[in-house]
């Protein structure tokens, strides 16, 4: 499979650093989120974006993993963790979400 090329906002930039393009919403969703090894586990998304997402885990990342993340009643979601701080990472969506499906997860959230 080839490796994915990602566009800004994936920039191994330190955590604080607001290298942001899109819009991001508050969330709090249980997801999960599985790695090339196989690996699934659970996750916490606490922000959304089109192009993006960051969750909270005490699985341990590293800046760079291609991941895919699964979120309740959609296909997974290839991304890259962009960036981690010990339990916290901001991980970039291969593709941009669509508004569309975007609105959807932001919806299921508020739920």
């Amino acid at each position: 499979m080839e490796q994915p090329t990602f566009t800004p906002p994936y920039d191994p930039a330190e955590p604080g650093e607001e290298a942001r393009q899109a819009l991001r919403k508050s969330v709090k969703m249980r997801a999960h989120l599985r790695d090339r090894g196989q690996t699934r586990f659970e996750i916490e998304v606490t922000d959304l974006s089109l192009s993006g997402f960051r969750a909270e885990t005490s699985f341990t990342l590293w800046p760079g993993t291609v991941v895919w993340l699964t979120l309740p009643g959609l296909a997974g979601l290839e991304a890259v963790v962009a960036w981690r701080d010990k339990f916290k990472y901001g991980c970039a969506f291969a593709k941009p979400l669509h508004p569309a499906v975007f609105d959807h997860i932001v919806a299921l959230s508020q739920r």
